[in-house]
């Protein structure tokens, strides 16, 4: 058996029996820290802003941007990089709006779940994921809306030159359209750096998840069950892009 594979064997069968795995990858010279997978820093991080990527995704970007730009195409990251304090910020102002909507508390997470992580387990945290636009189109009020990726969409022209050329320069759509999908929503704008993304995917299933979203006491906390994280891992971890995984 393949070494991967006998990690992520590993790995769900300690989810199935509630014991998370120990450290599985401590011989891996790519090893990444549980700060750097959980989006707490220690990252190499370059760009402008909402941009920042790790330093060798940024290059492979901007080669990707350089090749669209012949077809009038001008790829702009409207979100890279994501702190794991600034997911925290989206997470709780979601839940607070809508529980004061009326929404219990587990209807406020299933809510916020359609499209965005429990902190600490974003795939924005790794730097290797962008959020993209046309930046050459008369921008919308709402940019990432799926409407904009398809048919008569600003974005349209875009998305069919990514699906044509974007795994050329190591960029894959991460939460895709595919029917029987579970987990996030689909989103056309989300790409992910496969020669990274894939080796901090294979690290962060190692780390300690009921530690990752007990400790910091998040809001709808007692939601936050094992049964949930479970039901978690599976839909929305690893219920991704099958190229994307280890």
């Amino acid at each position: 058996m393949k070494r991967k594979e006998f990690i992520k064997g590993m790995f769900l069968a300690g989810v199935a029996m509630h014991i998370s795995p120990l450290s599985l990858l401590a011989s891996n010279p790519n090893n990444f820290t549980p700060s750097q997978l959980t989006g707490k820093g220690g990252l190499d991080l370059i760009g402008d802003n909402q941009q920042l990527l790790q330093r060798d995704v940024w290059n492979a970007f901007l080669k990707m941007k350089k090749a669209a730009m012949r077809d009038k195409i001008n790829i702009q990251v409207v979100s890279g990089f994501r702190s794991y304090d600034r997911q925290k910020q989206i997470y709780e102002s979601k839940y607070a709006s809508y529980t004061q909507q009326g929404l219990t508390p587990t209807q406020s997470i299933a809510k916020i779940i359609e499209y965005s992580t429990i902190p600490g387990t974003s795939r924005h945290h790794w730097g290797t994921d962008m959020d993209i636009i046309d930046a050459n189109q008369p921008q919308p009020t709402s940019v990432l809306e799926e409407e904009n990726y398809h048919g008569n969409g600003v974005y349209t022209k875009m998305k069919k030159w990514l699906d044509e050329h974007s795994e050329s320069f190591g960029f894959y759509e991460v939460y895709t359209n595919k029917e029987d999908r579970k987990g996030f929503n689909y989103e056309p704008w989300h790409f992910s750096y496969k020669p990274i993304s894939v080796l901090m995917l294979e690290e962060f299933l190692c780390l300690d998840f009921e530690e990752i979203i007990g400790n910091e006491k998040l809001s709808g906390q007692t939601v936050l069950s094992n049964e949930f994280i479970e039901a978690y891992y599976q839909e929305n971890i690893l219920d991704i892009n099958p190229k994307l995984l280890p």
